[in-house]
């Protein structure tokens, strides 16, 4: 059995005065639940965290969607310093 749950959605979890748009999604008792408690114990409202959730997949499935790819990328999403050195190495080292 699925339980409704009544969703503000926004393209970015950072822009949150952004213009929301409103839509209905169904997710299970369980999941009801979960976000309930997790609300309770964070006072962080489920919206949110289905919004979170929202883009998590659509930065896994970025792949697949058309358009051309953004000219800044989010600080998490760009690599650490560390890692842009050791490919900087990798490729110096394929050299030899």
């Amino acid at each position: 059995m699925l339980t409704y749950v009544h969703v503000v959605y926004v393209r970015s979890a950072i822009a949150m005065s952004r213009k929301k748009i409103s839509t209905t999604i169904y997710v299970t008792p369980e999941q009801s639940d979960k976000l309930k408690l997790l609300h309770e114990r964070t006072k962080v409202p489920v919206a949110v965290y289905i919004r979170e959730g929202i883009d998590l997949v659509l930065r896994h499935y970025a792949h697949l969607l058309p358009g051309q790819l953004p000219l800044e990328t989010e600080r998490a999403e760009r690599p650490s310093r560390r890692a842009v050195a050791a490919d900087a190495e990798a490729r110096d080292a394929k050299k030899v």
